[in-house]
């Protein structure tokens, strides 16, 4: 299985705080039955700065770290990046990595409590420069939460979003689980991934996810996301379905 989203990288935010600590992840990951992680830390989320050149230097030394303890992980380069104003500024400066520093996809953070009123241009101006934007863990969002309709204007605009598995399995509670599920119900989740940041109550749940995905949907739900990731690791576009839209008596349940 590949993660496209955990904090590995020790030390940088509020995830992994040393080395072992980024060791015993890995070996949590590679028991759960995943071989590849991106190492996705925050950047600019009002309380850390990850740049690019700092994250590749980080990540080419975690990865002689896990080499050398012999944990079959292969980690790559991200960076789940806070969407702000002057975003396109910070591309020019070469301070944003997208996802193995490709140049095709970023991760989008959106604050947790709203959606800007300038997100939906921001996506389009990435998508002019060849980058299409993974809103991660939008089910997690409260604007998002109490209007629905707002995620699926983002995904018509050509956003991709990104589901945490641990609010597929009731982690964060039962509110953000019933939405994930709409989320996908509705075709606006594309990739799964566990946006772990220990081993603990914010580990690696990405089997257990899929496993209740299955239950709930089929294998071929399984299949279309875990398939999204490969994709995305090859460099290639990920399959995307038609978005529906929500319906005003939806709104009603969240």
């Amino acid at each position: 299985m590949i993660d496209i989203h955990c904090h590995i990288l020790p030390g940088v935010d509020d995830g992994s705080t040393e080395v072992d600590a980024s060791i015993s992840m890995a070996k949590k990951a590679v028991e759960s039955g995943i071989t590849h992680v991106y190492a996705t830390p925050h950047h600019l989320n009002e309380k850390y700065v990850n740049v690019k050149r700092d994250i590749i230097a980080r990540v080419v030394k975690l990865s002689e770290s896990f080499q050398q303890a012999d944990i079959p992980l292969t980690i790559h380069l991200g960076q789940e990046v806070r969407i702000h104003r002057d975003l396109l500024t910070s591309l020019e400066k070469e301070e944003i990595l997208t996802l193995d520093d490709k140049g095709r996809h970023m991760l989008l953070e959106l604050p947790s409590g709203r959606v800007p009123t300038y997100t939906q241009d921001m996506i389009y101006e990435l998508l002019l420069q060849g980058i299409t934007p993974i809103i991660v863990h939008p089910e997690r969002n409260k604007e998002l939460l109490e209007n629905p309709k707002r995620l699926f204007e983002l995904v018509q605009e050509g956003a991709l979003t990104q589901i945490t598995s641990g609010s597929m399995i009731g982690n964060f509670g039962k509110r953000i689980q019933s939405f994930s599920k709409k989320i996908i119900d509705h075709n606006l989740a594309h990739f799964l991934a566990t946006d772990a940041h220990n081993i603990g109550s914010r580990g690696f749940t990405l089997h257990e996810a899929y496993d209740t995905i299955t239950k709930m949907y089929g294998i071929e739900r399984t299949f279309y996301f875990k398939e999204n990731a490969e994709l995305l690791m090859k460099g290639q576009s990920p399959a995307i379905e038609k978005p529906a839209p929500f319906k005003k008596k939806i709104l009603g349940i969240f």
